[in-house]
């Protein structure tokens, strides 16, 4: 049920920011306080934060803020955890703007994000995305280094306008993106392929700090891989085009030298065993050596790359794999 916690009687404003959020009221309260910062008149824009977790917590932060908003703050409960994807097509279909400006909860929008996004909307262009700076440290671990490069990627939910027309015409978000990956770069694709113009906006900024991440956080990661598949089964060029030009080989010949090793010893074919587990070795120390490399030399980071190192290739063709039977496509 959508709950219009404040301005009810607001006339249609010209954007609506989305905000999905999950059990995350500290950066959702952060992220509130720089949305309603905004250098654009109140009534040109309002708020719609879609909370997946049906959050007690969440509903409390969010009309606290509305009480002493300008602009109309509005909160949209959703029952169970449907990802992002899912959360962000109710956001937007209950938006009341012409335009859809999408962010996360742990993001921090500059004062002139909305100002800029909509700036790049002449009659012609269907979407925009913006500038995300992601701020790490001069030596950052391996998972920073990976995170900090979502900054150079087209179109990501983090900082992306869309006209609602559009979103109805391609159907907004595919929902068997259940993860919060790769759902922005399907919108984007079926933009492209309907010919849209879509035009980057560089003034309109938001500030996209890393969280915290456990010890070993790469092997869940490699959870998302299956998710590709899908992806490629929708876009097969444009996957190949913007995203990864060729399967990861190196994973797949690492994999392989495992496989031969226990092959080999179980076979009796000892030669072949200690051939193929010298490679595997090798590989594996190759791919360690390069995922330290101008990154932190702490111990625990160390130890960290040395662990998942190993696990890393079959995880992630395992993943592979599945994503592509599961999504029924030949993908490597």
């Amino acid at each position: 049920m959508d709950k219009l916690i404040s301005h009810d009687a607001a006339p249609a404003p010209r954007v609506s920011v989305v905000v999905p959020t999950y059990q995350r009221s500290a950066s959702l309260s952060c992220c509130l306080h720089h949305l309603l910062e905004q250098q654009l008149d109140s009534a040109a824009y309002e708020i719609v934060i879609v909370d997946d977790g049906n959050d007690p917590q969440t509903q409390n932060l969010v009309a606290l803020w509305a009480w002493q908003a300008r602009t109309t703050v509005r909160y949209i409960p959703v029952t169970g955890n449907h990802g992002p994807a899912a959360a962000r097509n109710v956001g937007w279909r209950a938006a009341r703007g012409e335009i859809i400006a999408f962010t996360d909860d742990d993001c921090l929008p500059d004062p002139g994000w909305l100002r800029a996004g909509l700036a790049a909307f002449t009659d012609e262009v269907v979407a925009a995305w913006g500038a995300l700076h992601i701020p790490v440290p001069l030596l950052p671990t391996d998972y920073e280094r990976d995170a900090a490069r979502m900054a150079y990627a087209p179109f990501v939910t983090a900082n992306c306008f869309v006209r609602r027309d559009a979103l109805v015409a391609t159907g907004g978000f595919d929902e068997r993106f259940t993860s919060a990956w790769r759902e922005d770069s399907d919108l984007f694709f079926s933009l492209l392929e309907s010919y849209a113009r879509i035009v980057h906006a560089p003034d309109a900024i938001v500030v996209h700090p890393i969280r915290p991440a456990p010890w070993g956080v790469s092997l869940r990661q490699q959870r998302k891989s299956q998710f590709n598949a899908l992806l490629y089964k929708k876009h097969p060029a444009l996957y190949r085009s913007h995203i990864q030009a060729a399967p990861p080989w190196r994973y797949y010949r690492i994999v392989s030298a495992l496989l031969l090793s226990v092959g080999g010893g179980l076979s009796g074919h000892i030669g072949l065993a200690v051939g193929a587990i010298g490679a595997w070795l090798l590989m594996t120390v190759r791919f360690c050596v390069q995922r330290l490399t101008q990154t932190a030399s702490n111990i625990s980071h160390i130890a960290d790359m040395i662990f998942t190192s190993a696990l890393i290739p079959p995880l992630s063709v395992f993943w592979r794999l599945r994503g592509a039977l599961r999504f029924r496509t030949w993908f490597l």
